[in-house]
């Protein structure tokens, strides 16, 4: 039918199930369910309890991909949250070997997160000319340098009672607590950051931060914001870390910054900023999550892992860019 402008105005709705199932987000679950069928192929030991048996050391990143994804959406990075993630579980340990009250443990968790994730947040607004790959790249260096001082020649801390993370690390019939939170945090973060005024207002950032700057954003608040909540739950994903482990080395939360970047731009949020949402990013996560359980079951060599998640990744990035040649070459085809 046409309209008054003279334009053709499509009768059926333009969110069709085609559309939604050749969307980023319907082919991810589609690769969810394949990875699972895949698994259950090369395992024998691969099913619902097993899985959930293994999950929660694999799902404390997610905490760590909720916000970066909304750093992604700014066009920024933030690669110190692994030295976060290490610090926190330092103080965390020292302070439960104390003999403090658990809750106060976990309080201190989160808010020497918090600490560090201010840290990022103020110098980042205060010194707009400085990228947020060199300045955090810088605190990663410090902050765990400061666990490492810490944690002395030993490099690492054991728990002498472990009940408070025990419990923490606990379940309900076979789902293990921390999946739950996961998945409150992660749909609280996914209506944040896409309906509502403060997710239009990061995607705006992203886009084009002057821009944004002079239609009334306020601009320092939001990246302020934006990395304390990073450190905050990198806080919280060290307590679960800990409740896994019963204590904490120099090495913990090393290459989580990248996990937790790979699971977003595989999940289709761009790293130039201002594209992408985050149920491709939680359903991605999910994806790398089962695979690793899967692979790691059969005892396949780590860094074979690591090799294959990098491939998916740089076939997410890719395939984009593919299909919008594909289908620039088709319209060109035609014209002739």
């Amino acid at each position: 039918m046409a309209g008054k402008s003279g334009r053709s105005i499509s009768a059926t709705p333009e969110n069709t199930l085609k559309k939604t199932i050749f969307s980023w987000e319907g082919v991810l679950v589609i690769l969810f369910i394949a990875v699972n069928i895949f698994c259950m192929t090369i395992s024998d030991v691969y099913n619902l309890k097993n899985v959930l048996r293994e999950m929660p050391k694999y799902l404390a990143e997610i905490f760590l991909l909720l916000p970066m994804a909304f750093i992604l959406v700014l066009g920024e990075i933030d690669i110190s949250v692994g030295s976060i993630v290490c610090l926190s579980a330092t103080v965390s340990c020292m302070v439960c070997n104390k003999g403090i009250p658990f809750i106060c443990v976990i309080l201190v968790g989160i808010l020497v997160g918090t600490a560090c994730g201010m840290v990022n947040g103020a110098i980042l607004t205060k010194f707009d000319e400085l990228p947020p790959m060199i300045v955090t790249l810088a605190t990663q260096i410090i902050f765990r340098g400061i666990a490492e001082i810490a944690l002395g020649s030993g490099g690492s801390v054991s728990l002498s009672n472990a009940d408070g993370f025990r419990a923490i690390a606990g379940r309900v019939g076979i789902v293990p607590y921390i999946f739950f939170l996961v998945i409150i945090f992660a749909v609280i973060a996914a209506v944040i950051l896409g309906k509502t005024t403060f997710g239009r207002r990061v995607y705006a950032m992203g886009t084009n931060r002057l821009t944004a700057y002079y239609s009334g954003v306020h601009v320092k608040k939001i990246r302020f914001l934006i990395y304390t909540v990073m450190g905050a739950l990198a806080g919280i994903c060290a307590l679960f870390m800990v409740s896994s482990s019963y204590g904490a080395n120099t090495t913990t939360g090393s290459g989580f910054e990248m996990d937790a970047i790979a699971m977003a731009v595989f999940g289709g949020i761009s790293s130039t900023g201002g594209k992408g949402n985050l149920a491709g990013g939680i359903i991605s996560a999910f994806i790398i999550v089962c695979l690793r359980i899967g692979l790691g079951q059969v005892n396949m060599n780590p860094q074979l892992i690591l090799l294959i998640l990098g491939v998916l990744l740089i076939c997410a990035v890719a395939l984009p860019n593919v299909i919008a040649e594909i289908k620039n070459a088709r319209k060109v085809a035609s014209r002739k």
